[in-house]
């Protein structure tokens, strides 16, 4: 089930938020499982069924990371252990700062590459941003061209994600 569909929203990774949340309510007021109580066994798992995608649909979509991996998923540009090909120059800059990360000894050089890190993280961010914002009013070809454009930074974005666990553990440690 497509929860853009079910929701009847056009797919977008800038949702209105107040739209959703409106329809969200007026299915989980149609969808709610005890005004089926005395109905047959079929139609009561028919409509838990819809109760829980009405649910599932509600926190993906009301979520913009989610959001984007699931219309990312929709189109078959990400899944679960896939392995991505990033560029060269981030794989080496991520390599760097590893090396780097391996070797802090104080709180001075962990703040240093937490600062390079979050400055990366914020030009992913602004890509994003640009990539999106006027995604659901492009042509199907464009869409398609812009979500593989999206899916590689969603990819680097992961990797930046387990650099920044990385940093919170050493963090710990100082």
């Amino acid at each position: 089930m497509n929860y853009f569909e079910f929701y009847d929203l056009p797919e977008s990774f800038h949702i209105n938020q107040a739209a959703l949340k409106k329809k969200f309510y007026e299915l989980s007021k149609q969808y709610h499982p005890d005004f089926y109580a005395g109905e047959e066994e079929a139609k009561q798992q028919e409509i838990l069924e819809l109760s829980t995608i009405n649910n599932k649909a509600y926190q993906v979509l009301s979520d913009p990371a989610r959001r984007m991996e699931y219309i990312l998923k929709l189109h078959d540009l990400v899944s679960e252990g896939a392995k991505p090909q990033l560029p060269a120059d981030f794989l080496m800059e991520m390599m760097d700062i590893n090396e780097r990360l391996m070797e802090v000894d104080d709180a001075g050089q962990l703040a240093e590459i937490t600062s390079e890190v979050l400055a990366i993280e914020g030009d992913i961010n602004d890509k994003i941003h640009v990539l999106t914002k006027d995604y659901e009013h492009l042509d199907h070809t464009a869409q398609e061209s812009r979500r593989i454009e999206i899916a590689e930074i969603y990819y680097r974005q992961k990797y930046l994600l387990r650099i920044k666990e990385s940093l919170d553990t050493f963090a710990a440690r100082l």
